[in-house]
């Protein structure tokens, strides 16, 4: 039982460590253009130089 006292808050700040970086990749424009890498993949353009 005293292992509690160490897992819950351990799972709390796991649980909002999530969160924020949730919050910061939505905040860099990691969402935003969710169409352009789904086409880029199946372009036949060759970029090797």
């Amino acid at each position: 039982m005293n292992v509690l006292i160490y897992l819950v808050p351990l799972a709390l700040a796991l649980g909002l460590a999530g969160l924020f970086a949730f919050l910061w990749s939505l905040k860099a424009g990691q969402y935003d253009d969710m169409d352009g890498a789904a086409r880029r993949i199946l372009s036949d353009e060759d970029v090797r130089k």
